[in-house]
């Protein structure tokens, strides 16, 4: 059966822009940091070497020194629901003297969906509690079944923060400018207002001005480029078409299940990135072809361990179950893409994929019982 999978991915993958994918054992060392969990979000790192996990059911880990232990906080007015929860976390530049983190979540009040929201909050010294500060942002838009829900945040060197968000599975929501759904945000990280440099800042609509990118399905994975500036993006396609994409500030990526604003029904059959209706679209770095992968987080790998792999941008799947490599040249064009065999169908359902401030990759499970946090080196 692992061949089977094995050589119908890399028969996939040879179907995109780069080269033929193939699969190179004993790259990587994969060590297991905590067990336990369920449905691990993200990964944030603290100064003093701890990491914090979200939990899509509402829960959030501190792991230190081996150890995981629960967090407490309030979490009561979280939607759990399908693909909504506790999501994406990302921790403030000035943690270690404000130690505030925000989450990406959906909310709901009285047993009814809200809305999909950024909340920051405080993390007590000893890392046992935290208490929420501010509702960083409301207001994306959310389905009561939780479906496309996004949600990753990330700090960009400048110290933006960068949010890919999901359409809901709303035929207009991808293409409308008003909404914050199916998007990439650009906000400041300690305000969520619009940053004056954003490409749509002369908008009289703040949501508008808050838009970096949009026409996305679901972004899952928001990733920087060390040295470069270049965000890179993956994103879940429908049955076909997962795409990993390079953010260009106002752009269109092409997802319209509305076919112009026709169609309410969310008609899954167009394409990712529609280039006939949408001539200007940006075109994808790489796609899966005519399978799903789920593609989920993403980051570079970062330090001179890494060898021949240093700069190489990782792509975790959900429903693939494995993890791509994908080797980029100076524009960000997908050169090589290899699928290290430690991955392949060994771990289940992948999540996150985060570089710790030593250059490990940190990767979590999201397969619902006993879910891991791990942490990948050369081999």
């Amino acid at each position: 059966m692992r061949l089977v999978t094995l050589v119908a991915a890399v028969l996939l993958l040879a179907a995109c822009s780069a080269a033929p994918a193939k699969s190179e054992p004993g790259r990587f060392t994969v060590h297991e940091v905590a067990d336990g969990l369920e449905h691990g979000w993200d990964v944030g790192f603290l100064p003093d070497g701890s990491l914090l996990v979200p939990q899509r059911p509402g829960k959030l880990a501190l792991v230190r020194d081996g150890r995981t232990t629960d967090v407490r906080a309030d979490f009561s007015d979280v939607l759990v629901q399908g693909e909504g929860g506790l999501m994406g976390l990302v921790l403030a530049a000035d943690f270690a003297t404000s130690r505030e983190f925000t989450t990406c979540q959906t909310h709901q009040e009285n047993g009814h969906a809200v809305d999909v929201r950024l909340v920051t909050w405080r993390l007590a010294d000893d890392g046992a509690s935290a208490a929420k500060v501010r509702d960083l942002l409301t207001g994306l838009p959310v389905n009561p079944s939780g479906r496309h829900s996004g949600c990753r945040p990330t700090l960009a060197p400048d110290g933006a923060l960068l949010v890919g968000t999901g359409d809901t599975a709303r035929s207009t929501v991808a293409q409308d400018r008003h909404s914050l759904g199916g998007k990439v945000l650009r906000i400041h990280a300690k305000t969520g207002e619009p940053l004056p440099d954003n490409p749509f800042s002369a908008s009289a609509d703040p949501n508008e001005r808050r838009i970096y990118t949009y026409g996305h399905r679901n972004v899952q994975g928001v990733a920087i480029r060390p040295g470069t500036g270049q965000v890179v993006t993956s994103e879940h396609g429908p049955a076909f078409d997962d795409e990993v994409n390079l953010l260009r500030p106002g752009g269109n990526y092409g997802w319209d299940p509305s076919k112009g604003g026709v169609d309410s029904s969310y008609d899954e059959s167009v394409p990712m990135t529609d280039t006939t209706r949408f001539p200007d679209a940006v075109r994808p770095l790489w796609t899966s072809g005519q399978v799903t992968e789920a593609t989920s987080g993403d980051a570079f790998l970062t330090g001179k361990q890494w060898g021949a792999d240093e700069g190489a941008l990782v792509v975790v799947a959900l429903k693939g179950q494995k993890l791509l490599l994908l080797h980029l040249d100076a524009a960000a064009k997908v050169t090589r893409v290899t699928l290290p065999a430690e991955f392949n169908d060994k771990f289940g359902r992948l999540r996150a994929a985060r570089s710790g401030p030593d250059g490990s990759l940190y990767v979590t499970t999201s397969n619902g019982s006993n879910d891991k946090l791990l942490r990948v080196t050369p081999g």
